[in-house]
């Protein structure tokens, strides 16, 4: 059995965690921030509606105040900060949910992604996939399904050898959740970028929710590669070791919000992100580019798959055989996915990573034969075979042009 959900849709962990209840620090909003909602319902059929940007709050220390007039918008939509700091964004009822892009809130809650919560997130996909039916009806042009290839585990430090990468944790109504993540380059900032690219799915639930809770990326996650049992008492700094960085802005696509759904392939061809990242503590003003050294260009006028010679897909499986706690590649020539002949046509690698995998970046070389990020895992199997990606083209460069631009000479 295939499927094709957004399958690799992160992991689910338990909705508690280990330790003190998690404190929100004071919101500093740098400017006249919009706010905007993180919310998400499997069950809920309603469409997310307006622009995909995604602004949120960002973190600051005890001193620092929340403008009146910014307090005042929360209010208007039924957020207390005293009451969000105390527990209040568990609250998953549809009825209190600001599903609008412009209504989103993401205030840092200081030590909420300690090395425990982040070591319990699970798999929400296990024993879920995509039929065959699922692509029997392709309309455009599929390729030969690809011959599986191993995923082989990225040698220690991730640092030296895949900077760029990471995990995005988020918090949705199924409980802690995980995906894979790349920095990027910031064309308005260069040098000194704190954009990181993922899935959409990572960050929305599409047409059955909005934006997800508390979302943060860890570059160069367990950075060390020890295994499960020697992550068990592990440091925040062995966990985390370049910091844990909050979504003060998230864009994804609007037919990912219009469209995606949590089976099927359904706005696959739009599964992309991108978010603008703060740090949760101080980073002596570097961004996170200068952090990990390094951010990865994106190619948004990829050649045709008949021209690619290979790419690599880097991220943090998680459904078994693998634990989520450390990362893998696949290497593969792409093959074509078509799921609707009105949709991109997709690339297609074989590779056996697994859920947890979605959002980490497919890298190839660029226009000027320099590694440059081209997709990112958005479905694949529920046997674990092969992945696909989204085409990188004239909606994601938008969302990518639109974040840079917002934030640019920050």
């Amino acid at each position: 059995m295939r499927s094709i959900r957004p399958l690799f849709a992160a992991r689910r962990g338990r909705s508690t965690r280990r330790g003190p209840s998690p404190v929100l620090a004071a919101v500093g909003l740098a400017t006249a921030l919009a706010l905007t909602a993180t919310a998400c319902d499997s069950g809920d059929d309603t469409n997310a509606g307006g622009d995909a940007s995604a602004p949120a709050a960002t973190g600051g220390d005890d001193k620092i105040q929340i403008p009146d007039d910014i307090q005042d918008r929360l209010k208007e939509h039924g957020i207390d900060l005293d009451q969000w700091k105390g527990g209040a964004w568990k609250n998953w009822d549809k009825d209190d949910w600001l599903r609008e892009a412009g209504d989103f809130v993401n205030p840092i809650i200081e030590d909420l992604w300690d090395p425990d919560r982040m070591r319990e997130a699970e798999d929400p996909d296990q024993g879920k996939g995509v039929d065959e039916s699922d692509l029997a009806g392709d309309q455009g042009v599929t390729d030969p399904e690809p011959a599986p290839v191993d995923a082989q585990p990225v040698q220690a430090a991730y640092h030296d050898n895949a900077p760029e990468a990471g995990k995005v944790f988020f918090d949705s109504p199924e409980g802690t959740m995980v995906c894979s993540a790349t920095v990027v380059e910031d064309p308005a900032n260069p040098g000194k970028s704190n954009l990181v690219w993922t899935a959409g799915h990572c960050v929305h639930a599409g047409k059955a929710g909005g934006w997800y809770r508390n979302i943060a990326f860890v570059p160069s996650y367990n950075n060390d590669a020890k295994s499960a049992a020697e992550l068990t008492n592990a440091t925040q700094e062995e966990v985390a070791p370049y910091g844990v960085w909050w979504g003060d802005w998230v864009q994804t696509s609007d037919q990912w919000i219009e469209q995606g759904g949590a089976t099927g392939g359904q706005g696959a061809s739009y599964d992309f992100a991108v978010i603008h990242v703060t740090p949760e503590e101080g980073s002596g003003g570097k961004s996170l580019e200068e952090t990990v050294g390094s951010a990865l260009p994106v190619e948004f006028d990829a050649p045709a798959v008949s021209e690619v010679g290979t790419i690599t897909a880097t991220g943090y499986p998680a459904a078994k055989p693998f634990d989520g706690e450390t990362m893998h590649q696949c290497e593969d020539e792409p093959g074509r996915l078509s799921l609707a002949k009105s949709d991109p046509t997709m690339y297609r690698i074989g590779c056996t990573m697994t859920g947890g995998s979605s959002g980490g970046g497919w890298v190839a070389k660029g226009s000027d034969g320099k590694p440059a990020l081209v997709s990112n895992t958005s479905i694949g199997p529920v046997t674990a075979g092969w992945l696909a990606g989204p085409h990188l083209g004239t909606e994601a460069k938008g969302i990518y042009d639109a974040v840079s631009e917002k934030f640019a000479g920050q």
